[in-house]
C-alpha cells in the first residue's frame, strides 16, 4: 500500500536514491519527497524538523550518507563518523517523536567486520572491529541497527535496517577523490583510453574479493522490504557471488577496450579481505532476489559513463 503514503527518500537525488524514488514511482505512489541538503541540513536538529513540518512524512527511506572509497575514508574519518552518527540518530529519534510509521535504514556492508566468515551471515555483524579504513563510517551507520532494534523494544517503533552490499550502476559517483572501486576502474580506463595512455595504476595487490549489486536491483530490494519487512534483524542485499579486483580490472579493461599495462600500487590497501553475503534471509522475508548479470551490468555502467563524460 505504499501508494498511499508520502514517502521521504533522504539521498533521493544522489546515485541510490534516484533508482529507489524511479521504484517507487513505478509502483504507483505519487507522494514522493526528496529533502535537498541546500534546505534540509539533515546533520542537524533543525534540519530534520524542518524536513518534518514541511513535507509530514507517513515512511522514510533513509539513503543519505556522507561517503567514498578507501581514499576519501582515510581522509576523512573524523567527519564520515560523526556527521553520519548525528544524522542517523537524529532521523530515527525524531521519526519517533513524529509518530512515523516505518522508517527504513540503510547500512553499510562496511560495518562487518574485518575477518567476518565467507559468506557474511548477519548473525556475524557484531563478531569483531570492521575493517581499519573504513571503521568509523561503518559504526556510525551500524548504530541504527542498535537504535532500530532498541526503538522496536522500548517504544514499539518500526524500523528496519538493510545491508547493501556495493553498488555499481548508470549514475554512480565517478569522482577519483570519492569515487568506489568499479566507477574509479571505469574511469581510468575510458580516461586512458581516450588520452592514449599506455598503463593505469590500481590500488592494492588485487587479491580482495568483493561481491557488487547492480544498482536497479538494490532499489528493487529496498522497496520490496519497505513494503513487506517489519522486524529489526538485519537483512543483508546482495547478489550472491563475489570477484577478486584482479579478476574485476581484467574484466572492466576487456569491456572498455582498454589494452594497457596495469601497474599494482601494493603500498596502497586492499581494505577487507573478502566480501560476499549470504543474501538467503532477504529471499525468504520479502522475496528479493537479484536479476541483473554482473557483465551486463557493467555494460550498462560503462556505456552511461561514455554517455555523459
Amino acid at each position: 500500500m505504499l501508494k498511499h503514503k508520502r514517502i521521504v527518500v533522504t539521498g533521493g537525488a544522489g546515485f541510490l536514491g534516484h533508482h529507489v524514488v524511479e521504484e517507487l514511482y513505478s509502483r504507483g505512489c505519487s507522494e514522493v519527497f526528496i529533502p535537498r541538503s541546500n534546505k534540509y541540513n539533515l546533520i542537524t536538529e533543525s534540519g530534520i524538523d524542518l524536513m518534518f513540518r514541511e513535507m509530514k512524512p507517513d515512511l522514510i527511506i533513509h539513503l543519505a550518507a556522507v561517503v567514498g572509497g578507501i581514499g576519501a575514508n582515510r581522509a576523512n574519518p573524523g567527519k564520515y563518523f560523526y556527521d553520519n552518527l548525528m544524522m542517523g540518530t537524529q532521523m530515527i529519534e525524531k521519526s519517533r517523536q513524529y509518530g512515523l510509521d516505518k522508517f527504513v535504514a540503510i547500512g553499510t556492508i562496511c560495518a562487518y567486520p574485518k575477518y567476518t566468515p565467507v559468506p557474511f551471515k548477519e548473525d556475524d555483524i557484531w563478531g569483531g572491529y570492521p575493517e581499519e579504513t573504513n571503521a568509523p563510517y561503518g559504526l556510525a551507520k551500524k548504530m541504527m541497527l542498535v537504535q532500530s532494534q532498541a526503538y522496536r523494544q522500548q517504544y514499539e517503533f518500526n524500523s528496519i535496517y538493510l545491508l547493501p552490499v556495493n553498488l555499481y550502476g548508470p549514475r554512480d559517483n565517478f569522482n577519483p577523490e570519492t569515487s568506489h572501486v568499479i566507477p574509479a576502474l571505469i574511469k581510468k580506463c575510458i580516461d586512458a583510453k581516450r588520452k592514449g595512455e599506455s598503463s593505469i595504476e590500481v590500488w592494492g595487490s588485487g587479491k580482495a574479493t568483493r561481491e557488487f549489486l547492480y544498482v536497479e536491483d538494490a532499489a528493487a530490494g529496498i522497496v520490496l522490504a519497505t513494503e513487506n519487512y517489519n522486524e529489526s534483524d538485519p537483512i543483508n542485499l546482495g547478489a550472491g557471488s563475489e570477484i577478486s579486483i584482479h579478476d574485476l580490472v581484467e574484466k572492466i579493461a576487456e569491456l572498455t577496450g582498454f589494452d594497457g599495462n596495469i601497474l599494482w600500487n601494493t603500498e596502497k590497501p586492499d581494505g577487507q579481505p573478502r566480501r560476499s553475503l549470504d543474501t538467503s534471509k532477504a529471499s525468504e522475508k520479502f522475496g528479493f532476489k537479484a536479476k541483473t548479470d554482473f557483465s551486463e551490468g557493467l555494460r550498462s555502467t560503462i556505456n552511461w559513463y561514455i554517455s555523459n563524460s
